[in-house]
């Protein structure tokens, strides 16, 4: 929920320096910010405000930013995207051992290049991207999808999907059994002309862990052998 017309993000750091700076930046930019330097006030924060964005450390003191990326996810199922500062150099591999967040920036980094890069991910997440949604619910064996609402459901139970992992199996469950290329789901998904395509593989790999019984032996989101990837209905009843 934005305070006004404008995005509102919630900026969530540890460094008073860079959380001013980056404040400052992005209401110069025209943003709504609020902030807040512990993981427990900015879980609090984020509960009560509903921003359009959360800027959210991975170092934080008592509850760390994992902690809170998790509690937003998992218990509250919430969808927001959230950009996760880590000191681990490493942004693919740090990926694949966390969930939940919509992009990973390393530290150090300054605030003009950190307002850069939360631009674009409201882009993808406030202005829609990807396939248009179509009217009604879309199944396949135990899962079930709105697309006009944007949620998804396993067996009854609700998935925590962040917007892109909702675009990528949404995406995917429309064009059954045609294995698509990496930077060719870059393009038709998220509408990026220009990216790391090992992103790919990490949003794989967290649609994978909510949707496959063994994600680490899948059944339903495959991998095509120097191709890409391929969505396998569930067989008919």
């Amino acid at each position: 929920m934005t305070l006004g017309d404008r995005p509102h993000v919630l900026v969530v750091l540890r460094a008073a320096e860079l959380r001013d700076d980056l404040r400052r930046h992005l209401e110069l930019e025209d943003y709504d910010v609020s902030v807040a330097a512990g993981g427990s006030a900015g879980l609090a924060a984020a509960r009560e405000l509903e921003p359009d964005l959360v800027v959210l450390d991975a170092e934080l003191g008592g509850m760390d930013g994992l902690e809170v990326c998790e509690h937003l996810r998992v218990d509250d199922a919430s969808p927001v995207p959230i950009m996760l500062l880590t000191a681990d150099g490493n942004e693919e591999e740090f990926a694949r051992l966390t969930s939940g967040a919509d992009d990973y920036v390393a530290t150090p980094v300054g605030p003009a290049e950190l307002a850069r890069r939360i631009g674009s991910v409201l882009r993808r997440s406030l202005v829609a991207s990807g396939p248009r949604p179509v009217a009604g619910l879309l199944t396949d064996g135990d899962l079930a999808l709105n697309p006009v609402d944007r949620t998804a459901m396993r067996d009854g139970a609700a998935l925590a999907l962040t917007p892109r992992e909702f675009d990528l199996l949404h995406f995917l469950i429309r064009h059954p059994g045609r294995a698509f290329r990496r930077k060719d789901l870059l393009h038709l998904v998220w509408g990026w002309e220009y990216a790391d395509d090992s992103t790919v593989a990490v949003h794989v790999e967290r649609v994978r862990s909510r949707v496959e019984e063994v994600p680490s032996h899948p059944r339903r989101l495959v991998t095509v052998k120097g191709v890409g990837y391929r969505w396998d209905p569930a067989p008919a009843s």
